[in-house]
């Protein structure tokens, strides 16, 4: 059941998955911790998610235990919603008041559950698959919240359960690599080369969670390279319509005209081999130029350098030479002996 924030400013807390507390401050009135795991009727069973494949129409109950590890009872908010992963990987849910479409919508659970101070309590989770439902995994998880009040804010806090629910029939791992861009950045050390920046998007258009092992294809008029994603496992796993954006920089490319970038996207699914589950990788393809502005301007320099030193030493010459004329015309002129003036006789 959707519960709905009756304040002037809301605020919904991230979602903790797994087996987490959360510290409630002075505005419960109390610090309160908890943490919500995996369970079975007798408790907690030790699992980090609930892992169920279901056919079609198909109900089966699991449970989550609530651990209150408080000084007072506490009465927890338990919702169920529809799961994602963030930019980095993580499990994340969507806001409380926002309607499941999903698997979440396919999760029934009590609206409250009271714990005692110190206490465990085992909540039911009902899954009921529609006989309609697509093939493939649906994200969904359950949540133990608690609603605090500071001035006119209200907050909620959620801890939960990831509930990785796959429906039973044909199973698709498949990628489509979009939005692909490339730009090149020149060394400003004309003997260093410069550095392929390459941007792309892969989407999961299969229908199970997938991780996507990326590789980019560099190419010059004289050299091919090959260069891994080095981004971790977690940030290269999908789920089915989730897609994200992922940026290489290659070092070592010599500007030397154009370069093309090739992204290969391999798809395999994030639970490990499923037999009969066809692949299907996918490549898109970009082109950048890399134009030797650096080494461009090197060799302008240098020619500038050859040409003032060529003239300057053509200077030279002609100065040499005309002082070497004047230097012939003194040493050809008759001297006087006599020291009597110009245009004076003997007697």
């Amino acid at each position: 059941m959707r519960r709905t924030l009756a304040a002037l400013v809301a605020l919904s807390a991230a979602v903790l998955v797994g087996p987490a507390a959360v510290l409630v401050g002075p505005a419960a009135h109390a610090d309160v911790t908890w943490s919500v795991v995996p369970a079975n009727t007798g408790g907690p069973d030790g699992r980090t998610a609930i892992d169920l494949e279901l056919a079609g129409g198909q109900q089966v109950v699991e449970h989550v235990a609530v651990i209150n590890r408080s000084t007072e009872p506490v009465v927890f908010g338990i919702d169920a919603g529809d799961g994602y992963l963030t930019a980095k990987g993580y499990f994340d849910m969507r806001p409380s008041g926002v309607e499941p479409v999903d698997g979440g919508s396919w999760i029934t659970v009590p609206e409250t559950v009271t714990v005692a101070a110190g206490a465990t309590s085992v909540v039911p989770v009902t899954v009921s698959v529609p006989t309609n439902a697509t093939p493939g995994d649906h994200p969904a998880g359950v949540t133990a919240s608690l609603e605090t009040v500071s001035g006119q804010v209200r907050v909620q806090n959620r801890v939960g359960v990831r509930l990785n629910i796959r429906v039973t029939g044909d199973y698709v791992a498949k990628l489509a690599v979009t939005d692909v861009r490339a730009a090149y950045t020149a060394s400003w050390n004309p003997f260093t080369p410069g550095t392929v920046e390459v941007t792309y998007t892969v989407a999961n258009t299969g229908n199970v969670r997938a991780v996507t092992g990326n590789q980019v294809l560099t190419s010059t008029l004289f050299t091919k390279d090959t260069w891994t994603d080095p981004s971790t496992a977690r940030a290269r796993e999908l789920m089915p319509g989730g897609r994200r954006t992922f940026t290489a920089r290659l070092p070592g490319a010599w500007p030397l005209g154009p370069i093309g970038a090739t992204i290969v996207a391999l798809p395999s699914p994030a639970t490990g081999p499923l037999p009969g589950v066809a692949t299907q990788q996918a490549a898109a393809t970009t082109r950048v130029w890399a134009l030797p502005w650096p080494q461009s301007a090197l060799a302008a320099l240098l020619t500038l350098a050859v040409v003032a030193f060529r003239l300057n030493a053509a200077r030279r010459r002609r100065r040499d030479l005309a002082w070497r004329q004047r230097a012939a015309v003194t040493s050809s002129e008759p001297r006087r002996t006599d020291g009597g003036a110009p245009g004076s006789a003997l007697s």
